[in-house]
Formats: structure tokens, C-alpha cells, sequence
């Protein structure tokens, strides 16, 4: 792997988000080549058009609510990411996101804890070096 760095989300990249705070098993779907779990409590994202879920309590550590914007909120919380080198698969809270060479691996951890796949022109649209 290339090595791990430092990022933060742009400013300007607040998701609409809605907590999933039903009395339910939760329910799974098809996403990032892999099948995705969500449970009661955590949130469904929608991200400029890309909608998704995250698990609660990585959503309660890395988001805040973007003020005066309700149902808004901004990661305000680092993360670290680097470049995969080859194809494979990482495991996510949710599920399993596939990736390619070239894509970033993304973490809320800095011990490559919590991660996931994104594609890079996704990526460098979304975060900057937070160095």
C-alpha cells in the first residue's frame, strides 16, 4: 500500500442525513459490489445524489449538524486514506466495498480502522490534505 495520510472533508460537502430510529431488523441492499447491512439507528446518507448508510456510532464520532441547516450535516472529523495498489475487496461496518488499483482506501482510524473504497475523482472532489 502507498502510504497513509491525512485528509479532511471540504467545507463546502455537507450530506443530508436521516436517522433510522424505528423498531426494525434493519434491512440490506446491493452497493459498492457488495451487500450492505443496515440496522436500527443507523443513518441513511444521501450525498450529493450518492445515498448510502453508516453504521451510528461512526456516523455520532465523525459528523456534526451543519448549523442552521436541519437534516444537514458536515464529517468533521479527519481521516486517513491511501492509494490501493492492486484489486480486492476491504470490510466495511456495513458490508464489503470492492476496489481497484488507484482507488483510495479510507479510514476514521488512523490504524486503518473503520474503512472503506472510494473512487479517486470522488475523493479529491470531497477531501483535502489536511497537513
Amino acid at each position: 500500500m502507498s502510504e497513509l495520510r491525512r485528509y479532511r472533508k471540504k467545507p463546502d460537502t455537507a450530506v443530508t442525513a436521516v436517522r433510522l430510529d424505528l423498531e426494525t431488523d434493519g434491512f440490506t441492499y446491493r452497493k459498492w459490489g457488495g451487500e450492505q447491512r443496515c440496522k436500527a439507528g443507523d443513518w441513511v446518507v444521501d450525498n450529493d445524489g450518492d445515498v448510502y448508510t453508516i453504521d451510528a456510532e461512526s456516523f455520532a464520532s465523525t459528523y456534526d449538524s451543519a448549523p442552521g441547516e436541519p437534516g444537514r450535516y458536515i464529517k468533521s472529523a479527519p481521516v486517513w486514506a491511501e492509494k490501493a495498489e492492486t484489486t480486492g475487496v476491504i470490510e466495511t461496518k456495513e458490508g464489503s466495498t470492492e476496489y481497484e488499483a488507484g482507488d483510495y482506501l479510507v479510514y476514521n482510524g488512523p490504524e486503518r480502522t473503520d474503512g472503506y473504497a472510494m473512487k479517486p475523482e470522488t475523493f479529491e472532489g470531497m477531501y483535502e490534505a489536511a497537513e
